[in-house]
């Protein structure tokens, strides 16, 4: 397996929830790390937390500009790019009767468009250092959650991608894989106006029987998926989920 230190690792929405957790977990264990986002103040509090291991700059991985630097100072900033972690996304809730065009045009340019765009511009990099890039899916592929499906359609959309694009980059010895979370805290549902952090909290905590381990999980826990996938040099096209046991679809008592 690959060490950490001294990886380069890009980590897209990485200044709060699942990737600042990523952030801090990789930066702590000697990777240099970019963190990007469309706030500054989650990146710069993130990053003030973790030290001079990790760099970031505000960004949206919308923005054919944006992705430019992005890389730019990731490889800067790290001699080079290793890690590709594709986080950054938004969430919309919809029924069927009021779907609406431009808002899932947008969800979907955020969540799977801009991810792949961003791997076009990281392409170069990963070959030469025979890196990876990891994708964020979700639950919600496993689970149907009713007025979910918008979402569900980006996470399954990034989840056969994985698949796909690691049976494409595997003759460059790049590698492909996606983290498919549970119950975590993050602020996705807060950014999208959907409720607040207190209200998301308390929805998720009262999820917590749902999982078959009876409890939602920690970004850690997430980062520790993370952590396999980007150095287990021969797994490719994986699906890692980590859900205590949501997708299991059992209730505890």
């Amino acid at each position: 397996m690959r060490a950490l230190e001294g990886m380069s690792v890009l980590i897209t929405g990485g200044g709060s929830g699942i990737g600042g957790g990523a952030a801090t977990h990789f930066a702590n264990k000697g990777a240099r790390v970019t963190i990007t986002g469309r706030r500054e103040e989650p990146l710069a509090k993130t990053a003030s937390t973790i030290g001079t291991n990790v760099h970031y700059l505000v960004g949206d991985v919308t923005k054919a500009e944006d992705r430019k630097r992005m890389v730019k100072e990731s490889v800067q900033h790290g001699d080079g790019l290793e890690v590709l972690i594709s986080n950054a996304g938004n969430i919309y809730r919809s029924d069927v009767e009021d779907y609406d065009e431009e808002q899932l045009l947008g969800l979907f340019h955020s969540n799977v468009v801009g991810g792949m765009m961003l791997l076009k511009e990281s392409i170069h990099h990963l070959k030469e250092s025979k890196g990876c890039v990891l994708f964020v899916g979700s639950v919600h592929t496993q689970r149907a959650f009713p007025n979910a499906s918008p979402y569900a359609a980006t996470k399954g959309a990034l989840e056969t991608l994985t698949g796909v694009l690691a049976a494409e980059l595997g003759k460059y010895d790049v590698r492909v894989g996606c983290v498919r979370p549970g119950g975590v805290i993050t602020e996705i549902n807060v950014r999208a106006g959907l409720s607040t952090i207190d209200e998301a909290r308390e929805r998720l905590e009262g999820m917590g029987n749902m999982h078959a381990l009876g409890r939602i999980g920690t970004v850690e826990e997430v980062a520790e998926a993370f952590e396999y996938l980007a150095t287990a040099e021969w797994a490719t096209g994986n699906v890692l989920t980590i859900d205590g046991g949501l997708g299991l679809g059992v209730t505890q008592e």
